[in-house]
This record gives structure tokens, C-alpha cells and sequence, in this order.
């Protein structure tokens, strides 16, 4: 362990070095290479590998060093290790994966005026990202972090801003929600639809979901109107009426055409599967991004003209009104996604097998000592 000034570095094989900044008459120590967990190749969970002296980059100006805590494994962590968008990543490997994160701020880039140097923070990286979170340290745009909502525990909070973002930015950012709407969420026993499902009733919204048998009970605790057993259940014939909007969080065919049937005119159907990286991995970036463009807006032509609806494909993007917004919902007790088992970081294989194989179904969190 080393203390620089003031900074307690606790990374196996950290080093410190002196950063001078070009935009401001300011010196900083923080540590310049610390144990992350890389993706070297595509593949199984057998392919991380936790190495001790990975580089860790210059702060740009508007860039945040954070000590991570507890970062949270999600769908596009395991699916980009095996292969998804790999015609995006493959000329940049070795990866590091993960997109939450909650930790304490260690360094400021020259610009960062809204945090302070030992602040505790949580919040997420853009999913293109290449340097995650799966690391001693991890950097994140100011945009990209907020302040740790207080009620939570680092564990908590590093389950919430991937999950909450994406559904925040298809429902309130896409779909402008408001309050008497009534809002359909396919899926909602995951975290973003159990999370679409928590923003849609701290606005207001009727809320109806499909899920399985064993969410129903949180589901309706948490403010939903109507949870459906789609295992034993027949959805179309249980849930009534027409919704303003429709999350689907599985995108099948079956639950696009579910969706869009449930829809009044005028409303949203968002999927969480949109097809542009499966497409540019199919036919390289080249072909393959073009040709997501024509599918999305076929389907969107397609969908206005014969029902009047709007049709989106939704993906994650940082907003910070969006995760203050988030944070304040943590902090009234409105806004949680639980969290089913803790790893240690150095057993990230194992948690990525549990999840691989279904062995854990819920959140699942990685800790860092």
C-alpha cells in the first residue's frame, strides 16, 4: 500500500506518478497502473483474465478516476465477451468489460467542476465503451457518474445506472411518459424491466407486465398494477385494454407482435434487441451498419402508416439528468434492483459461468477488496 498525497492506493502492484494538467495550474498524484480483469479473445468465461499491472490512462479533462467498489454484471458484459459486436471490438482487443460502477472519486480531470476528490460516486459507462469497469480503477466521463445515492450500500447502487438508464432513456426519454399513461413493460422481472416498471409508477403510469412466476410478488410490491405469469398465463387474453407505450425488454417476433397489438395509436414500442451490432457482425461494419439503418426504417415506416405507432429500437446512453433523476428515486425508497449473489473480483469467472448457465437468474455483483 502506498499514500500519495493524501490518496490511499490499495491495488496489488499500484504505482503512482505525477499528472501535470496543460488546462490548469493543478498537480495530482493517482495510480498509473492497477489489476483489471481483460478479454484477450472472445469465448467462454474460461478467456478473463485478472492481470495486476494493467495500464491505467491520462485523466482527459472532463474525464473522473474512480476506485470501484462494486461494479455489476449485465447481459452485455457476458455477451460481448462471447462474441457480440465483435466487428466493433475485435481490432481493439484486449477488453475490459463492465458498465456499472460504484466506488470513491481519486482524481479529477482538469475540467470536472461538479465532484470532489473522495466523493463516493455510481454510475455507468456507454455500452461502445473499451476500458470498463471490471478494473481497480476505472474512468468515466463526468457526464457518466454522480454522487452514491446515501441508502444504498456500494453493492446496492453498482446494480442500478446500466439497467435504470436504459429503461429511463426508452421510457422518459423516448416515450415521454407521463403521469395517467399507461405503460406495458414484456419482461419485467429483469433489471430493466423491473426498472421500467419502478419509473413508470414514480410518474404516475398505470403499469401492466408479463414476467415469471417467481417476480410476480416484488413486481406488485413495487407499484405495478398487473404482473402476468407468462409461463401459465395467457397474456393476451388476461391483460385488458390499450397502453401508451411498450417496453419489450425480449424482442422476439411473438413479443413485437404482443407489443404493437397492445398499442393505442400514437404509442411507442421499444425493443431492448435492436439489430444493428448481430447485423454488423454478420456482414462486417461496412455492409452491416447500412443495412440496420434500412431494417429499423422499414419497420418504422412500416408500423406509422399501418397502426400509427411509433417503433424505436432503445439502447443505453448516458444522461445525468437522467441519473440524478435515477439517484433521487433510490434515495425515496422508489427505485432499487436486488441483488441476488456477490463474487469477489478475482472469481469473475465463476460469476460469469453462473450466469452463463442460468444458475443465477437475478443481479448478479462483483466486490473489490
Amino acid at each position: 500500500m502506498r499514500i500519495c498525497c493524501g490518496l490511499r492506493i490499495t491495488a496489488p502492484d499500484a504505482k503512482c506518478k505525477l499528472f501535470s494538467s496543460n488546462y490548469q495550474v493543478a498537480l495530482r498524484y493517482y495510480v498509473s497502473s492497477c489489476r483489471a480483469v481483460l478479454l484477450p479473445r472472445f469465448g467462454g468465461p474460461e478467456v478473463l483474465q485478472v492481470r495486476s499491472n494493467v495500464e491505467v490512462p491520462d485523466l482527459k479533462p472532463k474525464e473522473v478516476l474512480v476506485r470501484a467498489r462494486a461494479v455489476s454484471i449485465n447481459p452485455l458484459d457476458t455477451r460481448m465477451r462471447s462474441g457480440y459486436g465483435r466487428s466493433i471490438f475485435e481490432p481493439l482487443l484486449p477488453l475490459i468489460l463492465g458498465r456499472d460502477i460504484s466506488g470513491e472519486v481519486v482524481a479529477l480531470g482538469s475540467s470536472v467542476k461538479s465532484l470532489s476528490i473522495g466523493q463516493e460516486v455510481f454510475g455507468a459507462l456507454h455500452p461502445t465503451a473499451v476500458r470498463g469497469t471490471y478494473t481497480d480503477y476505472a474512468i468515466l466521463s463526468e457526464d457518466e457518474v454522480t454522487p452514491k445515492p446515501m441508502s444504498l450500500t456500494h453493492v446496492e447502487a453498482s446494480a442500478v445506472p446500466f439497467a435504470a438508464l436504459t429503461a429511463w432513456r426508452a421510457l422518459k426519454s423516448t416515450a415521454r411518459i407521463s403521469e395517467g399513461q399507461r405503460i406495458l413493460v414484456v419482461g419485467g422481472g429483469g433489471a430493466v424491466g423491473f426498472s421500467a416498471i419502478q419509473i413508470a409508477v414514480a410518474t404516475g403510469c398505470h403499469v401492466a407486465t408479463t414476467c415469471g412466476t417467481e417476480s410476480i410478488e416484488r413486481i406488485l410490491a413495487a407499484g405495478a398494477q398487473q404482473a402476468v405469469d407468462y409461463v401459465n398465463e395467457e397474456v393476451e387474453l388476461t391483460i385488458k385494454g390499450k397502453f401508451d407505450a411498450v417496453l419489450d425488454t425480449i424482442g422476439v417476433a411473438e413479443t413485437e407482435r404482443m407489443g404493437v397489438n397492445f398499442l393505442k395509436r400514437g404509442g411507442y414500442y421499444m425493443t431492448l434487441q435492436g439489430e444493428a451490432a448481430s447485423l454488423a457482425d454478420r456482414y462486417g461494419l461496412t455492409l452491416g451498419l447500412p443495412a440496420a439503418t434500412a431494417v429499423l426504417l422499414k419497420k418504422q415506416i412500416q408500423y406509422r402508416y399501418s397502426r400509427g405507432i411509433e417503433y424505436s429500437w432503445t439502447y443505453m446512453r448516458a444522461d445525468l439528468d437522467g441519473l440524478i433523476e435515477i439517484r433521487n428515486l433510490c434515495e425515496g425508497g422508489k427505485m432499487n434492483i436486488p441483488v441476488d449473489k456477490t463474487f469477489p473480483i478475482t472469481q469473475v469467472r465463476e460469476a460469469h459461468e453462473a450466469k452463463d448457465k442460468k444458475i443465477i437468474t437475478g443481479k448478479v455483483v462483483l466486490e473489490f477488496d
